[in-house]
């Protein structure tokens, strides 16, 4: 990223050593995280000082509901705000006086009970500290991180999460969304079939579906139990073969423990199906976002949200973009998943290039749990006009 216009430094307060740090409160899901971020303009570099985070995790069967996920960010935000300033500080008792800039939080999207929580927090942090707010989008706030944390300048993103699923690219001056799901998100999909088979939520469904796809090897191959794969134009849909593969858990020949050796060959596993849901849903995603690559002229990929974390994703689109001579972009858990410190990444975008959007007052503060992505005029990237534009 460049580093930012002098003629904007009214807008925030470096501290002494005339770097710009900002805290990022992040709650728009069941993770309730604190980041505190900061830029150095002797390097021009962007370092995480510390980013805890907290998840609510629902009985095995069970979502997560708004009322109990917002009581639950209620209860940790003050104890995560704390733990952040003491291991971005650890020697020093009142840092916000003398050191953050600015707070950033979660404007949308999101559910409403959670975001709402959060933001009371960052509202009663500027008026107690004295430092402006910025409202961060959720959805850039993933790929800013990104292109941060892998020094990806221009790619292709692949955004896919328990309540989004976009493929975007970068043209005059927003992301542009070429292709999303007309129903539910990914890792929607892949949490309510956790439930289905009675896969724990902890640490995520997603990742329990994983692990159980992981059994696939070539000394004990699982079945590949064929699933509608629904691609239409540049979007994806996910209901009809969820509902498809909750109607096998159904059928005689489901055999929900898989250590059974003498299972028939008619039969199929949880093992079985997760692997086969794994196979089809990450195909789907990989064709989209290489058409995207295709239509917009890009050789490289970014992959964001939390199932961005699945291994086996990755390794499917990093054979595709090695096909067409491109680089894949990934991240783990620290990064991948929602968290405090990508908040105050777009936070810190926003304040130094003065988005008008972002600085807000306290009375436009309201979050919204409908926020697209291309709704956000991204001013810190250059307004260039490309093949796709």
């Amino acid at each position: 990223p460049i580093p930012p216009p002098s003629h904007f430094a009214h807008l925030y307060k470096p501290n002494s050593s005339g770097q710009t740090i900002i805290l990022g409160i992040e709650g728009s899901a069941n993770k309730c995280g604190v980041g505190v971020l900061c830029y150095n303009p002797t390097t021009q570099t962007y370092q995480t000082l510390s980013n805890p985070r907290k998840t609510y995790v629902s009985p095995a069967g069970c979502g997560f509901l708004p009322k109990e996920t917002a009581w639950h960010h209620q209860a940790h935000v003050v104890a995560l705000i704390r733990a952040a300033l003491s291991e971005a500080f650890p020697n020093e008792t009142h840092p916000q006086n003398t050191h953050l800039s600015a707070i950033a939080f979660t404007l949308g999207p999101g559910m409403g009970g959670p975001l709402r929580s959060c933001a009371m927090a960052a509202r009663t942090l500027s008026l107690l500290w004295k430092v402006p707010l910025i409202a961060v989008n959720h959805c850039i706030a993933h790929i800013e991180m990104g292109r941060v944390a892998t020094s990806a300048s221009d790619p292709v993103v692949l955004y896919v999460s328990g309540g989004n699923t976009q493929v975007i690219a970068y043209s005059d001056g927003r992301y542009r969304i070429f292709g999303e799901t007309i129903d539910i998100a990914v890792g929607n999909c892949l949490d309510r079939f956790a439930r289905v088979v009675g896969l724990s939520n902890d640490p995520s469904p997603g990742y329990n579906i994983e692990l159980e796809a992981r059994k696939h090897c070539d000394e004990r191959p699982l079945k590949f139990v064929e699933l509608p794969y629904v691609v239409k134009g540049m979007d994806v849909s996910f209901s009809g073969l969820l509902t498809f593969i909750e109607d096998l858990t159904k059928k005689k020949e489901f055999v929900k423990n898989d250590g059974d050796e003498t299972q028939g060959e008619e039969q199929f596993t949880t093992a079985d199906l997760c692997y086969s849901l794994q196979e089809t849903i990450f195909a789907m995603l990989v064709e989209i976002t290489e058409r995207t690559m295709a239509h917009c002229g890009q050789n490289s990929v970014l992959i964001v949200g939390g199932v961005g974390c699945n291994k086996r994703l990755q390794h499917m689109m990093a054979d595709m973009v090695a096909d067409r001579g491109g680089t894949l972009c990934a991240m783990d858990h620290r990064y991948c998943i929602d968290n405090g410190a990508m908040i105050a990444q777009a936070g810190m975008f926003g304040l130094q290039f003065g988005s008008e959007s972002m600085l807000v007052k306290m009375e436009e503060t309201q979050c919204t749990q409908r926020f697209r992505t291309d709704q956000v005029e991204v001013v810190w990237r250059p307004k260039t006009r490309g093949k796709h534009a």
